[in-house]
């Protein structure tokens, strides 16, 4: 009878990020940040806009 093979446990957690890979993700989140505010001040000003034109 073969001998089941072991998996590895899934208790160890995975190794930390280095902190250049943290300043990476966080320099990508403040710019994906910025780049939805942006994209949702102009779907607002659209918005707006429609608005201005339905009242004429």
């Amino acid at each position: 009878m073969p001998t089941p093979s072991k998996k590895p446990s899934s208790n160890q957690e995975p190794a930390a990020p280095s902190h250049e890979a943290l300043l990476e993700e966080l320099n990508y989140l403040r710019l994906e940040n910025a780049y939805l505010k942006k994209l949702q001040a102009l779907v607002q000003a659209k918005e707006k806009l429609a608005r201005e034109r339905k009242r004429k």
